[in-house]
Protein backbone atom coordinates (compact mmCIF):
# COMPACT_ATOMS: atom_id res chain seq x y z
CA UNK A 1 0.00 0.00 0.00
CA UNK A 2 1.58 3.03 -0.83
CA UNK A 3 2.29 5.89 1.79
CA UNK A 4 4.34 8.75 2.47
CA UNK A 5 5.58 10.45 5.45
CA UNK A 6 5.05 14.85 6.31
CA UNK A 7 7.27 16.02 8.61
CA UNK A 8 8.65 19.09 9.42
CA UNK A 9 12.52 19.38 10.03
CA UNK A 10 15.41 21.35 9.81
CA UNK A 11 19.17 20.62 8.35
CA UNK A 12 20.93 21.30 11.57
CA UNK A 13 24.23 21.44 9.60
CA UNK A 14 22.91 24.15 7.07
CA UNK A 15 21.41 26.29 10.14
CA UNK A 16 24.77 26.14 11.61
CA UNK A 17 26.64 26.73 8.42
CA UNK A 18 24.27 29.57 7.67
CA UNK A 19 25.04 31.40 10.74
CA UNK A 20 28.82 31.21 10.72
CA UNK A 21 28.24 32.32 7.20
CA UNK A 22 26.25 35.82 8.50
CA UNK A 23 28.82 36.26 11.29
CA UNK A 24 31.73 36.49 8.51
CA UNK A 25 29.46 38.88 6.63
CA UNK A 26 28.96 40.88 10.14
CA UNK A 27 32.91 40.45 10.45
CA UNK A 28 33.67 42.06 7.28
CA UNK A 29 31.07 44.76 6.98
CA UNK A 30 32.38 48.57 7.52
CA UNK A 31 29.43 49.57 9.56
CA UNK A 32 29.78 46.63 12.03
CA UNK A 33 33.80 47.31 12.46
CA UNK A 34 34.45 46.94 17.01
CA UNK A 35 31.01 46.88 17.29
CA UNK A 36 31.05 43.36 18.72
CA UNK A 37 27.77 42.30 16.51
CA UNK A 38 27.55 38.51 16.25
CA UNK A 39 24.99 35.38 15.61
CA UNK A 40 25.18 33.08 18.17
CA UNK A 41 23.52 29.41 17.58
CA UNK A 42 22.00 27.42 20.23
CA UNK A 43 19.94 24.02 19.94
CA UNK A 44 16.87 25.76 19.61
CA UNK A 45 17.44 29.29 18.67
CA UNK A 46 19.95 32.25 17.18
CA UNK A 47 20.60 35.11 19.18
CA UNK A 48 21.61 38.70 17.60
CA UNK A 49 23.53 40.59 19.75
CA UNK A 50 24.70 43.85 19.27
CA UNK A 51 25.54 47.73 20.42
CA UNK A 52 22.45 49.10 19.30
CA UNK A 53 18.86 47.94 18.11
CA UNK A 54 19.47 49.76 14.75
CA UNK A 55 22.12 47.04 13.96
CA UNK A 56 19.84 44.07 14.96
CA UNK A 57 17.36 45.14 12.16
CA UNK A 58 20.26 45.65 9.86
CA UNK A 59 21.85 41.54 10.81
CA UNK A 60 18.21 40.25 10.82
CA UNK A 61 18.13 40.68 6.42
CA UNK A 62 21.74 38.98 6.86
CA UNK A 63 20.59 36.28 8.78
CA UNK A 64 17.72 35.36 6.34
CA UNK A 65 20.17 35.35 3.20
CA UNK A 66 22.58 33.28 4.28
CA UNK A 67 20.31 30.68 5.90
CA UNK A 68 18.53 31.02 2.47
CA UNK A 69 20.99 30.14 0.28
CA UNK A 70 22.06 27.23 2.24
CA UNK A 71 18.16 25.90 1.34
CA UNK A 72 16.93 26.47 5.23
CA UNK A 73 12.96 27.80 4.64
CA UNK A 74 12.68 30.89 6.17
CA UNK A 75 9.40 29.83 7.77
CA UNK A 76 10.86 28.03 10.42
CA UNK A 77 12.56 31.38 12.12
CA UNK A 78 10.19 32.79 14.80
CA UNK A 79 11.84 36.53 15.56
CA UNK A 80 11.16 37.53 19.11
CA UNK A 81 11.01 41.03 20.63
CA UNK A 82 14.42 43.04 21.07
CA UNK A 83 15.65 43.53 24.61
CA UNK A 84 17.38 46.99 24.57
CA UNK A 85 19.84 47.32 27.76
CA UNK A 86 22.47 50.37 28.32
CA UNK A 87 24.93 49.53 25.28
CA UNK A 88 23.58 46.34 24.51
CA UNK A 89 20.90 45.15 21.96
CA UNK A 90 19.47 41.86 21.84
CA UNK A 91 17.43 39.64 19.84
CA UNK A 92 16.27 35.54 20.18
CA UNK A 93 14.95 33.85 16.68
CA UNK A 94 13.87 30.33 17.02
CA UNK A 95 13.95 27.73 15.22
CA UNK A 96 10.37 25.65 14.62
CA UNK A 97 10.39 22.06 13.90
CA UNK A 98 8.00 19.37 14.48
CA UNK A 99 4.32 19.12 13.82
CA UNK A 100 2.52 19.90 16.60
CA UNK A 101 -0.34 18.39 17.87
CA UNK A 102 -2.85 21.41 16.90
CA UNK A 103 -1.02 21.47 13.48
CA UNK A 104 -1.31 17.58 13.16
CA UNK A 105 -5.24 17.72 13.86
CA UNK A 106 -5.81 20.65 11.06
CA UNK A 107 -3.60 18.50 8.69
CA UNK A 108 -5.52 15.52 9.15
CA UNK A 109 -8.87 17.17 8.96
CA UNK A 110 -7.68 18.98 5.54
CA UNK A 111 -6.55 15.54 4.38
CA UNK A 112 -10.20 13.89 5.43
CA UNK A 113 -12.59 17.04 4.32
CA UNK A 114 -10.34 16.58 0.66
CA UNK A 115 -12.67 12.94 0.51
CA UNK A 116 -9.65 11.79 -1.19
CA UNK A 117 -10.00 7.69 -0.35
CA UNK A 118 -6.38 7.94 1.94
CA UNK A 119 -5.90 7.50 6.09
CA UNK A 120 -3.94 9.60 7.68
CA UNK A 121 -2.46 9.05 11.34
CA UNK A 122 0.04 11.22 13.33
CA UNK A 123 2.59 9.10 14.63
CA UNK A 124 4.31 11.46 16.98
CA UNK A 125 5.90 14.86 14.96
CA UNK A 126 5.15 13.27 11.73
CA UNK A 127 2.08 12.26 9.79
CA UNK A 128 1.89 9.03 7.96
CA UNK A 129 -0.79 8.90 4.74
CA UNK A 130 -1.73 5.74 3.65
CA UNK A 131 -3.70 5.39 0.35
CA UNK A 132 -4.21 2.41 -2.64
CA UNK A 133 -3.51 4.62 -5.63
CA UNK A 134 -0.21 6.46 -5.93
CA UNK A 135 -2.22 9.60 -7.66
CA UNK A 136 -4.16 10.33 -4.77
CA UNK A 137 -1.36 10.67 -2.52
CA UNK A 138 0.04 13.19 -4.89
CA UNK A 139 -3.41 15.00 -4.93
CA UNK A 140 -2.50 14.74 -0.86
CA UNK A 141 0.65 16.24 -1.39
CA UNK A 142 -0.69 18.95 -3.85
CA UNK A 143 -3.22 20.14 -1.55
CA UNK A 144 -0.99 20.00 1.66
CA UNK A 145 1.71 22.63 -0.87
CA UNK A 146 -1.22 24.66 -1.59
CA UNK A 147 -2.24 25.30 1.94
CA UNK A 148 0.57 27.33 2.71
CA UNK A 149 1.07 26.69 6.64
CA UNK A 150 3.77 28.87 8.59
CA UNK A 151 5.65 25.88 9.16
CA UNK A 152 7.92 24.39 5.79
CA UNK A 153 6.96 20.77 5.85
CA UNK A 154 8.50 17.96 4.16
CA UNK A 155 7.18 14.99 2.12
CA UNK A 156 9.67 11.98 2.52
CA UNK A 157 9.15 7.89 2.16
CA UNK A 158 7.24 8.14 -0.33
CA UNK A 159 6.80 4.09 -0.84
CA UNK A 160 4.86 2.37 -3.40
Amino acid sequence: MPSFDVKSELNAHEVTNGVDQANRVIENRFDFKGTGARFELTEDKITLTSQEEFQIHQMLPILKESLAKRGVDLKSLEPGSIEVTTGNAKQEIFLKEGIDQELSKKITQMIKSSKIKVQASVQGESIRVNGKKRDDLQQIIKILKEANFDLPLQFENFRD
